[in-house]
């Protein structure tokens, strides 16, 4: 399965540890998924990280390599507003141009749709599951 991560995902398994999406980071790596990213996907993560977290450059750094690692990252051709909140449409770009199966998200708005141009919208709960 090609599976995008929103960003919320990669945060909370990045700032809080033994968590629910630390866990779904471990059976991505494990398993025979295949990570999805974009720019703008990690840029949105990294950004978050240092202004929300207060990660210092070398930290957001390592981040990043660790990420670039951990997938394909692949280049949106085009640009989507479905959602109203632009780094999410950022996720569906990433989902559509890497040809993603499912994208899995805690957003209730992105949550809602269910599916998105064939590809399953899931909880972090319905991947761990």
């Amino acid at each position: 399965m090609r599976v995008v991560f929103d960003s919320n995902i990669f945060i909370s398994a990045l700032v809080i540890p033994g968590s629910q999406a630390e866990k779904a980071i471990f059976k991505l790596i494990d398993s025979q998924d295949f990570l999805i990213l974009s720019k703008p996907v990690i840029d949105e993560i990294l950004s978050v990280l240092a202004r929300k977290f207060g990660r210092d450059r070398e930290a957001v750094s390592r981040v990043a390599v660790y990420l670039a690692g951990l997938g394909e990252i692949i280049h949106p051709i085009r640009g989507i507003k479905i959602l109203r909140d632009d780094p999410d449409n950022r996720i569906l770009e990433c989902a559509i141009s890497g040809k993603a199966d499912m994208i899995v998200t805690g957003d209730k708005q992105m949550l809602a749709l269910k599916e998105y141009k064939g590809i399953k919208i899931i909880t972090l709960k319905e991947y761990l599951g």
